[in-house]
């Protein structure tokens, strides 16, 4: 493991507030940390509990709420969404934190719910019913279906038609649990149940979720003496109300209180968690004295329950042996230095014997390790059920044992620095960490925990999480932490060959998402930089087509069984001729017209088809450069053909209001542009619209290339959104030191490329990405950026029209590549 950055709170003394101890943190699949702190007011002495919120990409960059808990905040949970988030205090409050108008920065509460006077212990958000099983060894197959399978799972509680209910339960040190209730209306049903009929203290809990809908809650009450309560929880809405049914399950007693030579030794159980939320059947325990600690690792499983003899003939059951359901330690530690944190694995690995050969013998172990933090300032990663150790991080070179003496100095001498909370990433190749001096740490985990690997094995173990977060939808960004340069080429191919694979259905699903896969990737090396350009622009002709095309209504309401749209492509496919008006002839111009104010409102969209269709001809004859944008789309007959379908369209459109058509800067009055570009256009696109049998374009059309920029101005496209985020930096391995509230200011990898074309001057002009609108040197309009891409767009809308709203509401979650939009200072421009 090496550290990827650290970010610490600025030292500021004449500062009222300073940062005190973290207590928990959380990671979303949207790599969003989360984690509290307690900020002490010296000239009130009061204590404010707060919350801060960034995004990996920019972990300077944190935003911070004061959460409203007058109490310690226990716990922060994350949605499956990566959308919401749960904070929960020592006063029973729960409080429900969402996006305000989607931006990672900006937080609202927006319901709760409270049990007064009673610590919260354990929170989680209820089941969804989603549940996917991750195959290692069906890693080289085919189907994405066969990889990642869908595992059989009910959600926690089910609305009318199956629909998964949402809400959240908690339990508290007093022995209740309580369940809140969503409800679509926005009301919320709580209710409040024992666990048990005798209510007793409940030091720490956790909870997870069975296949058949029930909740598993386990408790301890601190001391390793006590048993491990085990109970069933069920949830249902009868008459509007929300009920909670419980039911005890088989306990158990640690090991070591067993022990007679540790009977004494470790006290108190310090940490108590079910290994995923979907594992109630394996459970991690961790008893500890002031010195040390040890951990067991426990497994439910079912018995056979012998019958004596005697009752064997007239035993009801038959042949059937009676059975019950038994808790077995899987595996213990031996004696170890205090543990102070663990973190647990999200990735859905299958625990099949075949499935754990197979990622042994490919060292491959991502899901199968989780971390423990220890008092000395170390993490271990260990192996979830044999709890051997895989790998080590040590945050000083002095800790590093050299032999037997340097151990035992190691145990004796404790280190004032370390780690209080930790968490893995989705894919659990990330792993943040934050001291107890208020320090956050990324550690970057190998795939193969450190062992050497050929290239083609440590491509497929990447490629095999790409796949994985291109399926589920997560964020990749702590893949790209192990992706280097001269890997980006073959990822990008092995990738798409992957994609090609699957069914049309599925590739339609993943058409986006993959391409914006291919331009994060792509950003990380110098050699394929141009190659991003060209996914920004597919991912932007993609939404500019569907939205354009989308306009189209038939003229009858008896419509036949293909689209407008749909019928254009067919028409335009079939019709090869190279002149516009020829093939706007074979059109039902009555299903295009649509009022002038709304093709107008439009006009900027279509500027961009016509500067893009004029750019990439212009590039046809330094087509054998692949360092420069738009080489990719030459030999792309889906996109040449995209853009021809749209050349079409705005043809007609111009008919109806001229002031759409797209503006070109000719040398002569009389030239029709657009059926000159639509002529060149259709002629490259002849090359290369069979994929199987792509032609070189002749002399005559490189010819007529060669003249286009001396008939007409060719623009200056803005290919790449600057984006200043860190996964660029950090390809190099070193230690990057960052504080929080101040942007980082190393220079990326490709700082010093003579690609002209991705230079920026300190006064260019700022573009609206997405609107293609030019803001100015200095903007004085709110802006919010991808945290993803860096792509950036106005915050409020200055159109009011209707098929500008369509266009926009394409994006207001989230960016065209699928990131986060966070909102950008106006002092940072």
């Amino acid at each position: 493991m090496d550290v990827a950055y650290v970010c610490e709170w600025e030292k500021r003394p004449k500062s009222n507030y300073c940062p005190s101890v973290p207590l928990v943190c959380a990671w979303s699949c949207r790599n969003l940390v989360a984690f509290s702190t307690d900020l002490k007011n010296e000239e009130e002495q009061e204590l404010t509990y707060m919350i801060h919120i960034l995004d990996t990409e920019h972990p300077w960059d944190v935003y911070s709420i004061n959460s409203g808990h007058h109490e310690v905040i226990t716990s922060l949970e994350w949605d499956q969404s990566g959308s919401r988030l749960l904070s929960a205090d020592a006063d029973g409050r729960v409080k429900c934190w969402s996006m305000t108008d989607h931006l990672v920065n900006s937080w609202d509460n927006i319901v709760g719910s409270s049990v007064d006077g009673d610590p919260i212990v354990a929170l989680s958000w209820l089941h969804n019913g989603v549940k996917l099983a991750l195959h290692v060894e069906k890693s080289g197959a085919s189907n994405f279906g066969e990889k990642f399978s869908r595992v059989k799972f009910s959600p926690s509680l089910t609305l009318f038609g199956g629909k998964p209910m949402e809400g959240w339960i908690a339990v508290t040190i007093s022995g209740l649990v309580t369940v809140s209730l969503l409800k679509p209306s926005g009301q919320v049903l709580t209710a409040t149940e024992s666990l048990s009929r005798l209510r007793s203290r409940v030091a720490l809990a956790d909870i997870a979720f069975t296949g058949g809908g029930n909740i598993v809650v386990t408790t301890s009450d601190g001391s390793s003496s006590s048993p491990v309560q085990f109970y069933k929880v069920c949830v249902s809405v009868v008459n509007e109300k929300c009920k909670i049914d419980t039911e005890l399950l088989p306990s158990l007693f640690m090991r070591c209180t067993t022990d007679t030579a540790r009977k004494e030794k470790y006290p108190a159980v310090t940490h108590l968690k079910f290994l995923t939320r979907e594992t109630s059947e394996q459970v991690l325990l961790c008893a500890s004295s002031l010195t040390g600690s040890i951990v067991e690792c426990w497994s439910l499983r079912k018995e056979g329950l012998p019958v004596n003899n005697i009752f064997q003939p007239i035993s009801p059951v038959g042949d059937k042996q009676p059975s019950i359901l038994k808790w077995r330690i899987l595996s213990a530690t031996n004696d170890m230095d205090r543990v102070t944190a663990v973190g647990l694995p999200k990735l859905p690995i299958s625990l099949t014997s075949t499935d754990l050969k197979v990622a042994t013998d490919t060292k491959f172990f991502p899901g199968l390790g989780l971390a423990l933090a220890f008092h000395d300032g170390t993490i271990h990663i260990v192996h979830r059920l044999s709890l051997q150790t895989m790998g080590v991080f040590y945050s000083t070179p002095s800790q590093r044992p050299t032999d037997d003496q340097a151990i035992k100095r190691q145990r004796t001498t404790a280190c004032s620095v370390h780690f209080k909370a930790l968490q893995l990433s989705w894919t659990s190749l990330a792993l943040v960490g934050i001291d107890n001096h208020g320090k956050l740490s990324m550690l970057r985990i190998s795939p193969s925990m450190g062992h050497t690997l050929d290239m083609n094995t440590s491509l497929r173990h990447l490629l095999f999480l790409l796949e994985y977060c291109m399926v589920t939808g997560y964020d990749w960004w702590d893949i790209l932490l192990h992706v280097q340069p001269n890997m980006v080429q073959n990822l990008v191919e092995k990738l798409h060959e992957e994609y090609t694979r699957q069914n049309q259905a599925l590739q339609q699903v993943l058409s986006t998402r993959i391409v914006a896969m291919k331009a994060s990737l792509c950003k990380l090396s110098t050699n394929t930089l141009a190659r991003a350009c060209d996914f920004h622009a597919k991912l932007l002709l993609i939404a500019i087509g569907s939205t354009l095309k989308s306009l189209l209504r038939p003229h009858l309401l008896n419509t036949p069984d293909k689209s407008p749209g749909e019928r254009l492509t067919e028409i335009c496919c079939k019709n090869t001729d190279t002149d516009i008006d020829k093939v706007m002839i074979n059109l039902k111009t009555e299903e295009f017209v649509l009022d002038a104010w709304v093709l107008q409102s439009l006009q900027q969209l279509i500027q961009w088809v016509g500067d893009f269709v004029l750019y990439l001809l212009a590039s046809l004859p330094n087509q054998g450069s692949p360092v420069r944008p738009g080489f990719s789309f030459l030999r792309d007959g889906t996109s040449l053909g995209m853009l021809r379908e749209l050349m079409v369209v705005i043809r007609i459109w111009g008919l109806l209001k001229p002031g759409c058509l797209p503006i070109y800067t000719a040398t002569s009055d009389t030239q029709d542009s657009m059926s000159l570009l639509f002529r060149l256009l259709t002629k490259l696109w002849l090359c290369c619209r069979d994929e199987n049998h792509i032609t070189e374009p002749d002399d005559n059309l490189i010819d007529e290339c060669c003249l286009l920029p001396s008939q007409l101005l060719v623009p200056s496209m803005d290919w790449l959104p600057v984006n200043d985020g860190i996964i660029g930096k950090l390809q190099s391995k070193q230690l990057l030191k960052l504080q929080f509230g101040k942007p980082v200011s190393v220079p990326s990898h490709f700082a010093t490329s003579q690609l002209d074309i991705f230079a920026r001057s300190p006064g260019y002009q700022k573009m609206d990405n997405l609107r293609r609108l030019n803001l100015g040197v200095c903007p004085t309009e709110e802006t919010k950026s991808c945290t993803r891409c860096g792509c950036n767009t106005m915050l409020k809308s200055p159109n009011k029209s209707t098929a500008v709203k369509q266009w926009e509401q394409r994006w207001i979650k989230n960016c065209l590549c699928g990131g986060l939009w966070r909102k950008v200072p106006i002092s940072l421009f």
